[in-house]
């Protein structure tokens, strides 16, 4: 619910922010409110939750990680920081065996949406000028879709994948994400590289399962929507790639395949200077 409250300027941590001093009021009229639109759309069946996830053999190849699929091999592109630390610079590629090391190592992918049959809804409130139910129920399908990525990837650790059987973690560790595994989504820090998603499309055919598309600019659509890589290595974790030089953006552009240009407008946010 924390970030729920957030995405109404409301800042606190729930439940301690329904009974603070300066915006509790208003915090826990907001909260009735979600708690009887969650009711109506469980009763009235105003959304649908979708999911698609798979495993696919895969082993590192320098910063990239090569997946084994359908007799293909397709190349997952990565970037490595570049900072000034005593620590080595992470690389997502870090967490997947090499080919040399003859280990039977695998990558997931998931796609998640909440978002199937929201447009009708959102249309009839704004038809009647109702911008603040328009806004809640958007920021409940949100909510709901990183609630359902969670329980999956929960799925994914002791079961599906079951690199984690005897997981028992309380409802605080997981939204903390005190666990084995990381599921990060491309244009995300670790992996700033939006066009990643069409791979991970490719390869769990998203659109024909899921109803979910992806937009010319790489969003997706509907909205409430999640999608990333599983990562089971014990020692895998989030990061944030940061700023990387020229000669790294060289690399990327040849590794993409794709003029230097292209490249720099791929990852802009993360060049120097």
């Amino acid at each position: 619910w924390t970030p729920f409250f957030q995405t109404w300027e409301l800042h606190g941590r729930y439940p301690a922010i329904l009974t603070d001093k300066v915006v509790g009021e208003s915090a826990s009229e907001l909260y009735q409110d979600a708690i009887a639109m969650l009711d109506q759309i469980i009763s009235d069946d105003w959304l649908q939750c979708k999911a698609v996830f798979g495993f696919f053999p895969a082993h590192s190849a320098g910063d990239d990680v090569i997946i084994e699929h359908d007799n293909q091999k397709h190349r997952l592109l990565n970037l490595r920081q570049q900072a000034n630390k005593p620590k080595a610079n992470l690389c997502l590629s870090d967490f997947i065996a090499p080919e040399s090391a003859k280990l039977n190592d695998h990558i997931g992918a998931f796609a998640v949406t909440t978002g199937i049959g929201i447009e009708k809804h959102v249309e009839r409130f704004e038809a009647n000028n109702d911008d603040y139910n328009s806004i809640l129920l958007k920021a409940l399908a949100d909510r709901l879709a990183e609630a359902y990525t969670e329980y999956l990837h929960q799925q994914v650790r002791t079961d599906y994948w079951g690199h984690v059987k005897d997981e028992t973690l309380s409802n605080d560790e997981l939204i903390n994400e005190q666990y084995q595994g990381i599921r990060p989504a491309p244009g995300y820090p670790a992996c700033p590289d939006h066009t990643q998603k069409e791979l991970l499309f490719e390869l769990l055919d998203v659109k024909n399962n899921t109803g979910i598309e992806l937009t010319s600019g790489f969003a997706m659509y509907p909205a409430s929507s999640v999608s990333g890589f599983y990562y089971a290595h014990p020692d895998s974790q989030y990061f944030v790639v940061g700023k990387i030089n020229q000669q790294q953006v060289e690399d990327y552009a040849q590794r993409k395949g794709v003029s230097v240009d292209v490249a720099k407008k791929v990852l802009r946010p993360n060049l120097e200077g």
